[in-house]
């Protein structure tokens, strides 16, 4: 199994725990710094002026990132906050900026949204009403002492929205409803969700500083947006409907004549951002004829449109044509970001061959450790049969002379423990397949933890759930069926100890667990076949992280389990269920060989 320096397992734990509103949030600070950072250095009235706003800003996207902890003191704070930061500008006359809300920066409106909506999802609902109601009165406050000039009905029917688009799937969340595939999709891309978000934000800032007209030109950057997000997967689609949306953005610009972007090639940012997602994302997972076809159509529909408005927009000077300098430089640049795209899609690819190399050898060599665990095992239990047979056959020869009629029991006997002793080789012989005599050799090797197993499974497991949990208590539930095979009773015991040591490796925050292990004789097993099974459910209530997008390759616990399993005719499972895992393994009391 491959290296892994605790540096890169702290970040890889730390990356996969980002949340995609955090990187929203991130976004609009950023957008945020791009408008004030350029005006506090423009030479236009007092120096530095523009940059009054600023710490509050960043208190309150402070606050924002507490909220997902603390939720009514973040919301409290957070009201604090926008109102002393609107005091002190309407105090010193610093400008502001208009977004979602009038006078109210980015990073303002979605640190707002996401305290509401942490609010919605984690306080009390008595509580939580009366804290919306303060950032409410907060934002109102704020429009009032800004100076936004803006009707109270135009406020009010904005701020409705705005909450209704926070309120909403707080609620949803409240009540447990599952966060569905987009959900998943921002969780797990939290990184792409940054990026698209501030190319949004980037373009809000343009075409709030124009024309009303120019504002037709987020419709485009917005279904842009959506597609990239819907083509992680599956990118060949979508790259057809993002030269669709270029098509559609040339078309609204004429019709508009929203010349806003036509020195940035007729498109928006977050077009142009979608585009090369997109492109890398076709380099990198589909095959080079369909990923040549699709950038192909990406980059005709860029080169019309950018012809086309230039041509139409630009008048050229006199003495030389403005036009063909400016399609030049454009031809230029288009080219430089088509080759980023592609080199980034390159190093991606080659780094998920290499990634699924790696994971190829790692799973390779946990089944080989779980399969030398299964012939140490293999020894113990043939091992326990023989000397069973042998003391027997000692006896029979001892007795045999001076009561003849114990022969005959005691070879009954001898044939019922041989039976046994097979039965029980055949099932674990499996994990032996294609090794040699060197590799039966390697068992003697010392056992690891857990494997020093006695023959009372009830015990065992007792004893493991008050020992082998860090900190978390365990609740039993045990009712082991007479006769159990020793096998089936050793990879149970397994099984319940390599769950049990994922939850305390992986389960944030877990404050249980549950481990039962009882016998069924019904057809409740996933296979329905009506067998003896011994079912095996492990479960937490602990919140496991999400793999991220550079995510390492970890632990092979799950492989190890689902291999032993596998080996002896039942089947495992692991999902998530609320807020932990459920690792449930059915495993069957007559191998395949019995029945025979």
């Amino acid at each position: 199994m491959p290296d892994t320096s605790p540096f890169r397992e702290r970040v890889t734990r730390l990356l996969r725990q980002v949340d995609p509103a955090i990187m929203v949030l991130l976004a609009a600070v950023l957008a945020d710094l791009a408008v004030l950072l350029p005006a506090a250095t423009d030479g236009v009235g007092m120096p530095l002026v523009d940059l009054i706003p600023l710490p509050g800003i960043l208190l309150l996207a402070a606050c924002a990132v507490t909220g997902r902890s603390r939720p009514v003191f973040a919301g409290w704070s957070g009201a604090c906050v926008l109102g002393a930061n609107s005091v002190l500008i309407n105090f010193t006359d610093a400008p502001t900026f208009s977004t979602l809300l009038p006078e109210t920066s980015f990073a303002e409106c979605v640190a707002g949204l996401l305290l509401v909506y942490y609010c919605a999802r984690s306080a009390p609902a008595a509580i939580a009403v009366v804290t919306i109601s303060a950032l409410v009165t907060a934002e109102v406050a704020t429009a009032v002492l800004r100076d936004a000039g803006v009707h109270i009905l135009q406020l009010a029917g904005m701020g409705v929205a705005l909450l209704v688009v926070a309120v909403v799937p707080g609620a949803r969340a409240r009540q447990g409803i599952g966060d569905g595939a987009l959900g998943t999709l921002l969780r797990q891309q939290w990184l792409l969700v940054g990026v698209l978000a501030l190319a949004l934000f980037l373009d809000a800032s343009i075409v709030l500083s124009g024309p009303d007209v120019d504002l037709v030109m987020i419709v485009p950057a917005i279904a842009a947006v959506v597609l990239a997000l819907r083509g992680v997967n599956h990118p060949f689609s979508h790259a057809f409907g993002i030269s669709g949306v270029i098509a559609a953005t040339t078309m609204l610009a004429l019709l508009t004549r929203a010349d806003r972007y036509v020195s940035l090639g007729g498109v928006p940012v977050a077009v142009t951002a979608s585009g090369m997602v997109v492109t890398a994302l076709l380099v990198r997972l589909e095959s080079p004829r369909r990923a040549v076809t699709a950038i192909a159509t990406l980059s005709a529909a860029v080169a019309v449109g950018t012809v086309v408005q230039v041509v139409t927009f630009i008048q050229p000077f006199t003495h030389y044509d403005r036009r063909f300098q400016l399609l030049q430089g454009l031809a230029v640049t288009a080219a430089l970001l088509l080759g980023i795209s592609v080199a980034i899609g390159l190093f991606l690819r080659a780094r998920d061959s290499e990634r699924k190399t790696t994971v190829e050898a790692a799973v390779a060599e946990a089944q080989t450790a779980e399969r030398m665990a299964l012939a140490r095992e293999l020894h113990d239990v043939v091992a326990h049969h023989v000397t069973g047979i042998v003391v027997q056959a000692q006896a029979v020869r001892i007795v045999a002379e001076q009561n003849p009629h114990v022969v005959a029991d005691s070879l009954g006997q001898i044939e019922t423990a041989g039976t046994e002793a097979l039965a029980a080789m055949r099932r674990l012989v499996r994990s032996m397949r294609g090794e040699t005599g060197d590799a039966a050799a390697a068992a003697g090797e010392q056992p690891g933890p857990g494997e020093q197993a006695t023959t009372d499974l009830d015990a065992d497991l007792r004893k493991l759930a008050t020992s082998a949990v860090h900190g978390v208590p365990v609740q039993l539930d045990v009712d082991v069926p007479q006769g159990l095979p020793q096998e089936v009773a050793r990879s149970a015991l397994r099984i319940v100890q390599e769950a049990l040591t994922n939850v305390s490796k992986h389960a944030t925050g877990a404050s249980a667990a549950w481990a039962t292990v009882r016998g069924e004789t019904d057809a409740g097993g996933p296979d329905e076949s009506g067998r003896a099974l011994l079912h095996i459910r492990v479960a937490d209530d602990g919140e496991p992280g999400e793999p991220g997008p550079l995510a390492a390759v970890g632990g092979y616990g799950l492989v190890g389990m689902r291999e032993r399993v596998e080996l002896l005719g039942g089947t495992l499972t692991a999902d998530r269920h609320g807020g932990g895992w459920v690792v449930e393994a059915w495993l069957p009391l007559q191998g395949d060989e019995e029945s025979q």
